[in-house]
């Protein structure tokens, strides 16, 4: 028995990922994560590392951040507390759908997570107070390897649904994109 649905997503690679719950008077049991199944979605490396995150103001904004070859990351995020608009932008050159993004709502009650693939930059904005993720990586964080694209890039013309509440500085100050922006290479 499958515990996960798997739909595609409209950029290649990306995947909402629906965690089966099993439950009765006590409560429920989610599988977070399994190797096997998460397989055929795209997940072929074991996890490298696995970070939580709480963010306490509604309307923050957090990323968009990824990491340079060879420390591209396949990452799964899911939300255990709250709510949060969770958006992936492909950065992959050569992409068909290079420079688009897509976004899905990721909350506490919806038992859904985001897989997303290498190449890809991730970022999202809470939609209430107290929002707390769990996030599983292929990789481990490499300073050296580390990037962001400004969430505010009008180039990226991503549509935050709330007015943004906050933004640490290291986030506004990812560069914005220009045409000399090819992409990265995997």
């Amino acid at each position: 028995m499958s515990r996960f649905g798997v739909t595609d997503l409209p950029l290649h690679g990306l995947k909402m990922v629906e965690r089966q719950q099993l439950g009765d008077s006590r409560g429920f049991l989610s599988r977070l994560f399994c190797a096997a199944e998460l397989a055929a979605a795209g997940w072929h490396q074991p996890i490298a590392q696995i970070n939580q995150t709480v963010t306490q103001k509604q309307g923050t904004v957090r990323g968009m951040h990824y990491q340079h070859p060879p420390h591209s990351e396949i990452k799964l995020v899911s939300c255990l507390q709250g709510a949060i608009w969770d958006v992936a932008v492909d950065l992959r050159a050569g992409s068909p759908t290079f420079l688009q993004w897509h976004a899905v709502e990721l909350s506490a009650d919806n038992h859904r997570a985001l897989l997303i693939p290498e190449g890809f930059a991730h970022g999202f904005q809470t939609l209430v107070d107290n929002c707390e993720l769990i996030y599983m990586h292929t990789k481990a964080y490499t300073p050296s390897a580390e990037a962001g694209l400004n969430p505010q890039d009008p180039m990226l013309s991503i549509k935050w649904p709330l007015a943004i509440a906050e933004l640490s500085s290291r986030d506004t100050q990812h560069p914005k994109l220009d045409h000399l922006f090819k992409g990265v290479q995997l």
